[in-house]
Parts: C-alpha cells; sequence; structure tokens
C-alpha cells in the first residue's frame, strides 16, 4: 500500500483539495473527449467524391451544352440518388464514441481531506483514492490496494467469461462491474488514458474502404481511361473527316454516354438494400450499405468465443459422484446464487451448480427448510474454499465445496452411496485421474464434502466426508460446428481470440473444429514476437487466449496485411477497435451497445449459425452484383465499338444520345435490377471466397466477345438498311431496336444458376420489350427518340440477328471457364 501512495504522491486521508484542483489543471478532466464530427453538408458534399459521379455530372453538363436537356436530367436524377442514399448511410452511422459515453459511470466514492464523499466521476484525478462496494462501476483505472472478496467482472474489457478475484497490487479497468465484496484503489489513469479511453480514441479513426468500394473504385477508373481515350480517338478522327466541330463534339457526347454505366450506381444500391431486407429476416442487421457483400468475400472469421462461440452461461458438463443425492443436495444449499424466471442472480459457478441440483429435482428454497442456514464461511483466494453451516436437529450440518485438492485433503472419508469408507490412496488415485480428465477438458472442478457435527468450532472444515466432484464450463453453442464446418468447406477460415484461459480456449476449439492442426498462443507470446515474426506464423495461428484489446488489432490488422478480407465477431467494449477496423465487424446482439456501434453488422440472436446464413446471402450479393456488372458493362462495350465501327467505315453515328441514355439507363436498368434480385448459385457455399477484381481478365473477355458481337450485328444491319435506301431515321431506328434487342437476349444470358426462377427477370424482359415497341410506333415518343415505324420483315431480322448473343455466349463460356 505505501509504495502505491507514494508513487502516485497522496495519503491514506486521500489528496487535499487544493491537490486536486492543481492535478485537473494538469490532467483535465475524467471524461472521453470526441473528434470533431464533420457537419452534414460537408457529408453530402463528400459523396461527390468519385470517379463514376465525376464523369455522369461531366456528361450531364456536355449533354446540356449541345442541347440534349433530358438526358442531362436523367443523369442528375441518377447521381442525385445514388449520393442522397450515401449521405443518409454515412450520417447515420457515426455514433459510437456517443454510445460508449453512455456506458460509463457517472459518480464515484472517494476519500479526500479524510472525509470519504460521493463526487461526479468526471472529477476524479489521478491519485484519488477511490472506494468500491458491491454494485458498483469502476470509475477510472485503478490500482488496487485493499480487497475483501473482491470480485470484477471485466468481460467487456477482456472477454473473460467469469468475474476475476482481485487482490492488492492488482489493476481494475474503468466500466467493470464489482460483482462481490468491496475494495479501495489509488486512480492511475483518467479519461482517455484509460484502457476504455484509449478504445475511444481508436473507434473514431476512420473507417478504411469496403473491398467492394476498392473494386468498384478500380472499375470506374478503368471506364474512365477507356472512356477519355476512345472519345478523344473519335473527336481527332471525326475532325479529320471535314465534319463540324458541333457534330463532332455531339458523337463525343454519344460515346461519353455510351461509355459509361450510368444506371450502375442506382442499381448497386438497390440491390445492396434488398440484402439488407433479407439480412434482417435472418436476425443480421446491416449498419452500413457497403458491407452487406463484405462478408461474403471474407476469408476469414476472428471469433469470440465468450457469448458468440459459446452460451457464455457456466454449466456442469460433467460428474463424478460417489453419492449422488447428498452432492446435489450439498450443490443447492452451499450455494449463494438464485434462480428467477429461468435467469441466475449470483456469481456463475454458483449459479452452475445450483441449475444442476434444480434440473435434478433438488431445490434449494425446498432444502433450506428442511436445513436452515445458521452460517458462512465464504470463499477467498486462500482458502479456495466456501462452506455454510446449517441446522440439522440438534446438531449441524456443515456443507463445503471449493478446489478439489484442497477438498480431499480435508476429508478422511468418503460417502459411498451412505456407507462411509476410509479414503485411502486407491480412492485418492482414481480421484486424481477423474481430476486430470476433467481438466484436460478445460473443465472448472469442484469437490464436494460435508459433516454432522455437535460444535462449530476452528476445525469446522476438517475430518469432512468427501461425496463427489463436478465439471463446469460455458459449452459450445448448439450447431455451431456445423457453421464451422460450413465455413471451412466455403474456404473461410475461422480464428478464435478470446480473454479466457488457453486451455479452456483450446478444449472448446478442439471440441467444435476451430483447433485442428494449427498452434494455440496467448497474449504473453504474442506480446513477445516481432512484427516480421508474427507475419510468418499468423497463417497457422488457430487460437488466441488471454487476449487484451490492443492485441485484437494486432491480429485483425496483420491478418489484412497478409491480403486476407476479415470479419471479426464481438461483443463487448474490448473488440469495438477491432470491430471497426475489420473489413467487415459482426456485434452480437445482446453484446453493448459500443460494440454495435463499432460493427457493420449485428447478429441479433447471438448465433453462430445466423453468420453463415449472412455469408451465403453476402455472396450471393456479390455474384448478383457482378451479373449485372457484367451486363451493363457489356452494352457499354458494345456501343463504344458500335459508335467507333461506324465512324471508321464513315457511317453515321447510329444511335443518338437519347437513345444511348434510353439504351443505359431505362433497357439496362429494369433486367439490370432484377438481376440483382437472382437466387443463389448452387454451388454458392462449396467455393473459394472471391478476393479479386469484379471483372477480371476472363470476364472481360466474354464481355469484349459479346461487345463485339452485338457491334458487328448493329453495323451490318444499319449499313444494309441504308444500302437498300432506306432512310437515315428508318436506319437508326432498326439498328437502335436491334441493340436494345441485344441486351433482352443478353439478360437472359446473365441470369443465375439457381434453383429459384428468374421470374423478376422475365417480366422485366418482357416490360422493356413492350416499351421499345411503344417508342418505336407512338408518334409522341417518336419525336422524343427520333424514332419511324418499322416492318415485319424489320423484325424477323432483328430477332434472327440479337439471337446471335445466345450463341456466342453458349461457345464463350467453353472456350473462356472462369
Amino acid at each position: 500500500m505505501e509504495e502505491f501512495l507514494k508513487k502516485y504522491n497522496t495519503s491514506e486521508e486521500g489528496l487535499s483539495s487544493n491537490e486536486v484542483t492543481k492535478r485537473q489543471n494538469q490532467n483535465g478532466l475524467n471524461e472521453l473527449k470526441e473528434k470533431k464530427k464533420k457537419s452534414a453538408v460537408m457529408l453530402f458534399l463528400e459523396q461527390f467524391i468519385d470517379v463514376l459521379i465525376a464523369l455522369l455530372i461531366v456528361a450531364a453538363i456536355a449533354a446540356y451544352f449541345v442541347g440534349d436537356v433530358i438526358d442531362s436530367c436523367v443523369i442528375l436524377i441518377a447521381v442525385l440518388l445514388n449520393t442522397v442514399i450515401g449521405f443518409i448511410q454515412e450520417y447515420r452511422s457515426e455514433k459510437a464514441i456517443e454510445m460508449l459515453k453512455s456506458v460509463t459511470t457517472s459518480y464515484a466514492v472517494v476519500k479526500r481531506d479524510g472525509q470519504v464523499q460521493k463526487i461526479d466521476a468526471k472529477e476524479l484525478t489521478i491519485g484519488d483514492i477511490v472506494i468500491l462496494e458491491e454494485g458498483d462501476k469502476i470509475p477510472a483505472d485503478l490500482v488496487l490496494i485493499e480487497t475483501n472478496r473482491l470480485k470484477v467482472d471485466e468481460s467487456n474489457l477482456t472477454g473473460e467469461s467469469v468475474p476475476v478475484e482481485k487482490s492488492p497490487k492488482e489493476e481494475a479497468y474503468m466500466d467493470s462491474n464489482v460483482t462481490l465484496g468491496n475494495g479501495v484503489g489509488i486512480v492511475t489513469a483518467i479519461g482517455m488514458d484509460t484502457s476504455i479511453g484509449k478504445i475511444a480514441e481508436v473507434i473514431q479513426e476512420e473507417k478504411g474502404e469496403t473491398p467492394l468500394q476498392k473494386k468498384m473504385d478500380k472499375l470506374g477508373k478503368t471506364l474512365s481511361v477507356i472512356a477519355i481515350i476512345v472519345c478523344v480517338f473519335i473527336f481527332i478522327f471525326e475532325l479529320f473527316r471535314g465534319i463540324p466541330i458541333v457534330g463532332t463534339f455531339l458523337t463525343a457526347v454519344s460515346l461519353a454516354v455510351a461509355a459509361i454505366p450510368e444506371g450502375l450506381p442506382a442499381v448497386l444500391t438497390l440491390t445492396l438494400a434488398l440484402g439488407m431486407q433479407q439480412l434482417t429476416k435472418s436476425n443480421a442487421i446491416v449498419r452500413r450499405l457497403l458491407s452487406v457483400e463484405t462478408l461474403g468475400s471474407c476469408t476469414v472469421i476472428c471469433s469470440d468465443k465468450t457469448g458468440t462461440l459459446t452460451e457464455n452461461k457456466m454449466t456442469v458438463r460433467d460428474a463424478f459422484f460417489y453419492n449422488e443425492n447428498k452432492s446435489l443436495e450439498i450443490n443447492a444449499l452451499c450455494n449463494n446464487s438464485t434462480i428467477r424466471d429461468g435467469k441466475t442472480i449470483g456469481d456463475p459457478t454458483d449459479g452452475a451448480v445450483l441449475k444442476y441440483s434444480q434440473d435434478n429435482n433438488y431445490f434449494k428454497e425446498d432444502l433450506q427448510e428442511k436445513f436452515p442456514r445458521v452460517d458462512e464461511i465464504p470463499l477467498d483466494s486462500s482458502r479456495k474454499m466456501m462452506t455454510t453451516i446449517h441446522e440439522n436437529g440438534e446438531k449441524y450440518l456443515v456443507l463445503t465445496k471449493g478446489a478439489p485438492e484442497i477438498i480431499i485433503g480435508k476429508c478422511k472419508h468418503i460417502d459411498n452411496n451412505g456407507s462411509v469408507e476410509i479414503l485411502d490412496d486407491s480412492v485418492k488415485e482414481t480421484l486424481t485421474e477423474k481430476i486430470n480428465e476433467m481438466s484436460d477438458n478445460a473443465l472448472r472442478v469442484l469437490g464436494i464434502a460435508y459433516k454432522n457435527t455437535e460444535n462449530i468450532g476452528d476445525n469446522v472444515e476438517n475430518d469432512l466426508i468427501f461425496t463427489g466432484l463436478v465439471g463446469i464450463i460455458d459449452p459450445p453453442k448448439e450447431n455451431v460446428d456445423k457453421s464451422i464446418a460450413a465455413c471451412k468447406k466455403a474456404g473461410i477460415k475461422v480464428r478464435m481470440i478470446t480473454g479466457d484461459h488457453l486451455k479452456t480456449a483450446a478444449s472448446i476449439a478442439r471440441e467444435i473444429g476451430i483447433l485442428t492442426d494449427g498452434k494455440v498462443i496467448d497474449g504473453e507470446t504474442l506480446d513477445k514476437l516481432s512484427d516480421e515474426e508474427y507475419f510468418e506464423m499468423v497463417d497457422d495461428i488457430q487460437v488466441y487466449a488471454r487476449v487484451k484489446p490492443e492485441q485484437k488489432m494486432r491480429i485483425v490488422e496483420t491478418l489484412k496485411q497478409k491480403g486476407e478480407i476479415v470479419s471479426m465477431t464481438g461483443d463487448g467494449v474490448n473488440d469495438a477497435p477491432a470491430l471497426k477496423n475489420a473489413s467487415i465487424g459482426v456485434a452480437m446482439g445482446s453484446g453493448t451497445d459500443v460494440a454495435k456501434e463499432s460493427g457493420d453488422m449485428i447478429i441479433q440472436d447471438d448465433n453462430f449459425e445466423t453468420i453463415v446464413t449472412a455469408i451465403r446471402e453476402g455472396r450471393k450479393i456479390y455474384d448478383n452484383i457482378k451479373r449485372f456488372v457484367k451486363f451493363q458493362v457489356s452494352t457499354n462495350v458494345g456501343a463504344i465499338l458500335t459508335i467507333v465501327g461506324t465512324s471508321i467505315f464513315m457511317l453515321p453515328v447510329p444511335f443518338n444520345p437519347v437513345q444511348l441514355l434510353w439504351i443505359n439507363i431505362v433497357m439496362d436498368g429494369p433486367p439490370a435490377q432484377t438481376l440483382g434480385m437472382e437466387g443463389s448459385e448452387r454451388n454458392i457455399m462449396t467455393r473459394q471466397p472471391e478476393t479479386g477484381d469484379i471483372l477480371n481478365k476472363k470476364v472481360l473477355i466474354k464481355i469484349f466477345i459479346a461487345g463485339l458481337v452485338m457491334a458487328i450485328g448493329s453495323i451490318a444491319l444499319f449499313s444494309y438498311k441504308l444500302a437498300i435506301g432506306a432512310s437515315q431515321k428508318q436506319a437508326m431506328t432498326v439498328a437502335f431496336t436491334l441493340f436494345v434487342m441485344y441486351q433482352l437476349f443478353n439478360a437472359y444470358n446473365s441470369k443465375s444458376n439457381s434453383a429459384k426462377k428468374s421470374t423478376y427477370l422475365y417480366l422485366a424482359i418482357i416490360a422493356c420489350f413492350i416499351l421499345q415497341v411503344l417508342i418505336v410506333y407512338i408518334p409522341e415518343l417518336q419525336i422524343i427518340f427520333r424514332t419511324t415505324s418499322i416492318g415485319l420483315t424489320d423484325w424477323i431480322l432483328i430477332f434472327i440477328i440479337a439471337a446471335t448473343i445466345l450463341v456466342s455466349n453458349r461457345i464463350a463460356n467453353k472456350i473462356v471457364v472462369e
């Protein structure tokens, strides 16, 4: 005690008022500080800092200046829709620090100027002497100088599944709960310097881009480069042909519209939103729209143990009784916990043995009427046993439970189903073997004993009669082993990260299939590894035990450096930084508000099986994003090749900007949106995660083939119509309609190989066909789209040529296997 009083320059009487003021001026108040947030206006404006959005705005401005107001308006509507939705998501997502501030305690009991007083917790300063009682929340980081049966629940910060018994000289952390006993501590850190303060600092950092954002950004930049190169080429080429600069600029605008998938942001947003709704039905709430897809791409799940993989409820797993009836009686009576409405109140270990007795029809209330308690010798760290004394007629019944080696040492006899026998060496050998077996299975073992006595004296806990052993553990959740097996089958590695003991963590991990041939290390070992050493061995480590909050961050960051897409699950305050910095943070519904606000997704039922369901949905969403991106980009490639081709062959441009906009937004829109609603591929959970580009080389080859087929067919039919004397408007109408039919056939090509029927896609194809017919034949629409009526022969040619996309797709799929 003296060394800490001296170290923090205080006394047994506490700090003086003058010293408190001085230290508060020097160290500040005991409160969490929030970084200045961006204004709503700034958040909204930031939504426009995107390559695709910038290109769309440029195209809209260009269209307006050449008189295509309709084109300009529709493009800007698409831009506005995307930015508004993005703004709403960002505005609602940054509340983690507010929730963190709300969980911190609001008062503290301190000793100052020799007087015990209750103060606002933010007034605490370093060196203050804090008095702790059962039920208190610890108001700052402390070093303990006095303890009396003190137990602290640190699960929010350390992941430890049971309250920790505290002794003098040990630390106690801000926001932990005192579950038993009392103590006195000296404040060692306040505010942002506390353990929870360091967490607060981390979770305020900006979250990096999701894998989908990176891929879409890369796609946008690629399309930008293509659009610029082609537009410059055509502009120069048309000028050399002697076409007036206004006409040349109009062609360049047409190309800009053709090169950019204007409907892509809206379709992407809709697909992700539909995925969010579907996940909500499966007990998974997504907080960040772009994170819907990320879980489907993840390669590693770093899972907390307590409450995620296990029940977070201590349970008797194994028992070894010489006298079962007596043992169950002792478990119920030598117990300070209660069970009300199915919930355990009190120490988790006591609660476990009490429930075990209750499940076997030994009820505490009934037994207490028969054997009223008259005294108790409480559990402490030195004795490692608890004893209660009860009336038993004119005698006393002494009941004891505790560390098995201690209990056996106090016993001379065993109760063998009512027959009291000598506790000899052979019995001790049997008990030792059973204790070792239970311990090897990571069970917390308790020995149980009793005696009847006429006198209660100093030797009340000696000469006991041994009755049995119980093994207790926080058991795995039902079917969690199947969920982990499903993850492995899907190519996803699962890693356990816990604050629990190494032996306990390894046993649970082995039982549920996480620990196979990999390594188990604890936080102390991890600290000793250099970054280079850890980087080399991180792939081989399957279980982390006794891990501190800052170490969880190191684990996530190292895995990300390895190229992994990391999902981190958790429920405590200690999990918040890792949840924030993982590729996708998955918080448990029963967890702290801080964890929920720091995560990207919340699993409402705390079920690891729900994560597997979310992975399946995430993969389906990613497949559908690839599906409609491939579909829409093939349209753009086809349009670009058609316009470039007609320029090279000295032909007029076959599409005007309004027609191109119709192709890109309206004709692509409904089919693309319904492609975003397709069912899961049949092999969706038996393949490796996809971490590459949305459009890899093989997909790009298929897109180019599809675009080339569209361009050749469109140019050929356009040239043929002009060659046989058709007017330019009629030739353009036929080429325009053919290109639209290409899209409808290509949409069919893009449907999924799913057991679910593509009903919405078929309806969208039919609806788009009807709309195209209306554009061709209704006079008012002919004026807007500059079309004219076409004959039956034209329609036959259009259908025959458009069907070539079906054939070319089959051939491409056989030649270019993804």
